[in-house]
């Protein structure tokens, strides 16, 4: 969700307006998403009626998957490492569809981008300070989705010269196993009453393949000594689109195996993340753990014979194993919507465009992990929580109200309660807010929350 979507028919933004209380009528009011639902035309692959205009220049919001914060720290970070502003291509895209469509996109605008940085006088003084005054070539910076979209491009595009052409790729919380969230998110409303965004969300997801892509493709579905992958059959039962898991189910068979060229990740850690889940009478239920396999593909077993269960946490949406198909990880204690926005990931960014060598830390120790809820109520109290942190010594932590019109900004007072720190949180009226926590160390966690109306809470 990290690119404005304008509506060519109705001539209107339909996701990325700046107005945070967009959000909320966008999440509650009846057809506020309508717009962005895909298509029978759309479906069938005749596209035009959306288009991709821009990254995200402000804040968003969804369920589940919570905060999106916008790229333009990153890009400015990026443009700051090359040679000349021409030399970067910012590529939005439409994320509702098939990750290989927007793939196919990418690499036409690779490739076009590139040939026209070779012309530019720009790129031929650049290269006198170059060993062997070699040519240009391309780096991709490609955060969540956009990870897939990259390897799809150089795997399987059109333009089978791009890999050669590539010098790096670096992704930041890509999931390329998949995630449970996405799970979680097309099963939404199939029990009891929901809030009202998560059920909204749950209607978009089912028609749209990029949310379908995103499903988990490791060994993650619990059946009590047995764990397997999910099956299009599975996803129909969750209640996702069975014919749009079986196209996915190709795509990835046709990714397997393959790799991107001088690859390095970021990848956020410590955070509380679903790894894997069971399926109990079609409601899914999300686990804080996973399960691995030995090389021959073997579960992993105790000495009763029940499969192990190892929590490796992650960024809070995507699980560090998932993130991590090489060793060459960068790891930070960040959420997956800020992973392209703080300090210690742009300077991972910076260093890998000037080609450093430094990897980053071979370990990361445990950091901090926060949590708050995804939809909360004005002047109703609600809890944070934060984890790997003994004492509330040193940390500070504020709720502030986003957007132009912002006013509002609270310190909320942490406590000890069992074995995390939690505040007691009140925020005054309807609309987005950024929760910060700061431990001085320079990467600050933050999550953002969108408070609404009680009344408008809950659907069946």
């Amino acid at each position: 969700m990290g690119s404005e979507l304008y509506d060519t028919e109705r001539d209107a933004v339909v996701w990325g307006l700046s107005n945070p209380r967009w959000l909320l009528k966008a999440w509650t009011a009846p057809g506020g998403l309508s717009p962005l639902h895909l298509t029978p035309d759309e479906r069938e692959g005749r596209l035009g009626r959306i288009r991709a205009r821009r990254l995200l220049r402000t804040p968003a919001w969804s369920p589940v998957l919570r905060g999106v914060e916008p790229y333009t720290k990153l890009v400015r970070t990026v443009t700051m490492s090359v040679a000349a502003p021409e030399a970067v291509l910012e590529f939005p895209y439409d994320w509702r569809l098939p990750v290989a469509t927007n793939a196919r996109f990418l690499a036409e605008a690779a490739r076009e981008h590139l040939e026209r940085w070779r012309g530019h006088p720009a790129h031929t003084a650049a290269r006198a300070h170059r060993v062997d005054e070699r040519e240009g070539r391309l780096v991709f910076v490609a955060h969540s989705m956009g990870g897939l979209l990259t390897l799809a491009a150089l795997s399987n595009g059109p333009d089978g010269d791009l890999a050669r052409d590539t010098r790096g790729v670096l992704t930041l919380g890509t999931p390329f196993q998949g995630a449970v969230a996405a799970t979680v998110i097309l099963n939404t409303g199939q029990g009891a009453p929901v809030p009202l965004p998560h059920g909204r969300l749950r209607r978009l997801a089912l028609t749209m393949p990029g949310l379908h892509d995103l499903l988990p493709t490791y060994p993650c579905l619990d059946e009590g000594m047995n764990v397997r992958r999910l099956t299009p059959v599975d996803i129909a039962d969750l209640g996702g689109d069975k014919d749009l898991a079986l196209e996915s189910q190709a795509f990835h068979d046709r990714l397997r195996g393959r790799t991107l060229p001088g690859h390095r990740t970021v990848v956020g850690i410590s955070q509380r993340t679903m790894q894997s889940l069971a399926l109990r009478d079609g409601i899914v239920v999300p686990f804080e753990h996973c399960y691995r396999q030995h090389r021959d593909g073997e579960l992993m077993r105790d000495a009763d014979g029940a499969p192990r269960r190892f929590d490796v946490a992650g960024d809070g949406t995507v699980h560090k194993e998932s993130a991590s198909p090489t060793r060459a990880t960068v790891p930070f204690a960040l959420q997956h919507g800020t992973l392209a926005k703080g300090e210690a990931a742009m300077e991972a960014v910076t260093s890998f465009l000037e080609e450093d060598e430094h990897l980053g830390p071979t370990q990361a120790a445990a950091g901090l992990g926060l949590q708050v809820p995804d939809f909360v109520t004005p002047d109703t109290d609600w809890t944070l929580r934060v984890h790997g942190a003994d004492s509330p010594a040193g940390l500070e932590c504020t709720v502030e109200e986003v957007g132009a019109e912002a006013g509002f900004r609270t310190r909320a007072a942490l406590y000890g309660d069992e074995d995390d720190l939690a505040a007691r949180v009140t925020v005054p009226a309807s609309g987005l807010y950024r929760v910060t926590l700061d431990s001085g160390d320079g990467t600050p966690l933050t999550q953002l929350v969108l408070a609404g109306p009680d009344g408008l809470t809950h659907e069946g």
